[in-house]
């Protein structure tokens, strides 16, 4: 099978070849290992953009996330959009006010938000199609993840108030959201983005940070919207948030109607074997690899059973895709990195790479 259509079966759950894999965030210092050069992203970015141009970086960035699937043999690649420099100097932002009330705060937020409403400039895009270039060249057929991440409450203590202090400008708080992932969406669409991540975190470890209740009203409706804007181009809505979703877990997927699960935190009690066993016929699940334990501080023998054990559990009727689940930071040594994939290798009797 090619890696589109491998993942397309495993979309479909039908029983690809072997498990896609792929790579939700890849940083320096890993991907400078994997390149043997600088990676055009993260902390080498703004050194680059002085160096090369804007441009010039943009299109390193396109042939290094290129030339790391293939590297490591990945099916799939998330690609966020880049925000061009501004031109010129930019003036500093005024002084915030300070407020003493959480709604005057959001009213003062989402009046200005609304006022200032404009869609990112056309450049914000140009990424994807420099992958495009830079995957032809390569020959290489990727299915992309693109996110449209608006509706996550992390951090937000003024927005989880008001939701129960002024329920309408929560309301309208997540409306303007919704309205900027459209704008997203409907971009990518265009592009051709075959997965477009929707939702945002609003959960920790010991569960989410606002009600059920407070999730179904607020956030569902909005998620939904999303959703169902992208089925409408047959693509397909992959809900992300880390933490402990299962009190919400009904709500989070089939209330939001999407098709995938992205950034499943095992060390929250996100278990892919029980997620597959209420799900499995309906939800791809992207994951559920974690990153910062075991990958971080473990032996690479660890590594490489956790690695087979989560292969073993997204197994059957295919709805899996295995990646880690968020970001490979400076924090997981380069050898429990090579870990995963010579375990996915040895999981899938596949040669092992050179």
């Amino acid at each position: 099978m090619t890696s589109r259509e491998r993942v397309e079966r495993a979309l479909a759950h039908g029983e690809p070849d072997r498990t896609p894999i792929f790579e939700y965030v890849l940083q320096p210092p890993v991907a400078d290992y994997f390149l043997g050069h600088r990676y055009a992203d993260g902390e080498h970015w703004n050194e680059l953009v002085d160096e090369k141009g804007w441009a010039e970086a943009l299109r390193q960035r396109a042939g290094d996330i290129v030339q790391l699937a293939k590297a490591l043999g990945h099916d799939l690649v998330y690609v966020p959009p880049v925000r061009p420099p501004v031109k010129g100097a930019e003036p500093p932002p005024p002084p915030l006010p300070v407020f003493n009330d959480p709604v005057e705060e959001l009213e003062w937020r989402v009046a200005r938000a609304e006022e200032n409403f404009t869609p990112p400039p056309d450049e914000y895009y140009l990424i994807y199609t420099l992958l495009r270039q830079e995957m032809e060249r390569a020959e290489v057929d990727l299915p992309i993840v693109a996110p449209a991440y608006a509706h996550g409450v992390w951090t937000d203590v003024a927005l989880m108030q008001v939701m129960a202090l002024a329920p309408e400008l929560a309301h309208r708080h997540f409306a303007l959201a919704t309205r900027r992932a459209m704008l997203l969406i409907g971009k990518y669409v265009a592009l051709g983005i075959e997965m477009i991540g929707v939702g945002g975190d609003f959960a920790g470890n010991r569960g989410p940070l606002i009600s059920p209740a407070a999730y179904r009203r607020f956030i569902v409706p909005e998620v939904r919207k999303l959703s169902q804007r992208i089925h409408e181009d047959k693509r397909r809505a992959v809900n992300a948030s880390d933490g402990d979703l299962w009190p919400v877990i009904d709500d989070f997927l089939t209330g939001c109607e999407v098709d995938g699960y992205l950034e499943i935190e095992m060390r929250a009690g996100m278990d892919l074997a029980e997620l597959k066993k209420r799900f499995g016929s309906r939800i791809t699940f992207f994951g559920n690899m974690d990153c910062s334990n075991e990958l971080s501080t473990g032996t690479v023998d660890e590594v490489k059973r956790l690695v087979k054990e989560c292969l073993q559990k997204g197994m059957g009727n295919g709805g899996h895709i295995f990646c880690c689940n968020n970001a490979i930071t400076g924090s997981v040594p380069v050898k429990n990195y090579l870990a995963i994939g010579e375990a996915y290798r040895e999981f899938f009797g596949l040669a092992p790479k050179i």
